[in-house]
């Protein structure tokens, strides 16, 4: 079922969220554009302009790092650049709502935590980090100025964006986090993501398989459309803050 242009909301779905135990989000691009945030698939996305294997690829950095990371710099700018929008502070807003959420993200632009959200599980990692190419730790600080990679200031390898690559796996950590989540919640929204993207597409469907209540909201239809207990037809940005404010919890 679709929300007509009033955006009212169905008593049933409605209840399953109040009286939800644990409720899950699994978040995509499609949140983030609406802060400006292009978008990979989509025609006039980012893969549309440039090649992942030239650019997100471990085989692509080590042929050319530098290329890689001035890439990688300029998506920074234009992450720090974006702020949170209305999706964001609604599931900040719901996490306070419920008595346990958990936020799953493939997003890499940090902008959940922003938005004030405490648990979130990034599975892509975050754009906004940046670690040691040999041994995977973290760097706080680094010369965004210094001419060529900069380098780890323990053992001197280059550094490289903390997100996951093409041809690389999932963290595990982050993946088994997800998984738990997805086997447990009560009621899982799907937000802005295109179904199309395993393993995190496969989330949606061990919710269902556990009894959760499973809840799309696009403004697209998807490969979930058709399996979803609740398809919710609109941007995150509109849909989200109207239901958060429907239901009822502790403010």
């Amino acid at each position: 079922m679709s929300t007509p242009a009033a955006l009212s909301f169905d008593p049933a779905l409605l209840s399953a969220l109040s009286g939800a135990r644990l409720v899950a989000a699994l978040t995509g691009a499609g949140i983030s554009a609406e802060s400006g945030i292009s978008t990979f698939r989509d025609p006039d996305g980012l893969w549309a302009r440039f090649d992942p294997h030239e650019l997100a690829t471990p085989s692509a950095f080590a042929r050319d790092p530098k290329r890689v990371w001035d890439w990688y710099a300029w998506r920074r700018e234009r992450v720090a650049a974006a702020q949170p929008n209305a999706g964001h502070l609604a599931l900040a807003q719901l996490e306070r709502r419920v008595p346990a959420f958990a936020l799953i993200t493939q997003n890499v632009d940090g902008l959940h935590q922003r938005a004030g959200s405490r648990i979130v599980i990034e599975l892509h990692g975050n754009i906004t980090r940046v670690k040691c190419s040999r041994e995977g730790t973290t760097v706080e600080r680094w010369d965004e100025t210094a001419p060529g990679v900069p380098r780890c200031p323990v053992c001197g390898a280059l550094l490289r964006p903390d997100v996951v690559w093409f041809e690389e796996p999932l963290p595990e950590s982050a993946l088994a986090a997800a998984q738990h989540a997805a086997e447990r919640c009560d009621v899982m929204l799907v937000v802005g993501t295109s179904a199309e993207v395993y393993p995190a597409a496969a989330l949606p469907a061990s919710a269902k398989a556990t009894g959760a209540t499973v809840v799309e909201i696009n403004p697209n239809s998807t490969p979930l459309s058709g399996e979803a207990d609740f398809v919710l037809a609109g941007p995150a940005g509109q849909v989200l803050p109207a239901l958060v404010a429907r239901i009822r919890g502790p403010r």
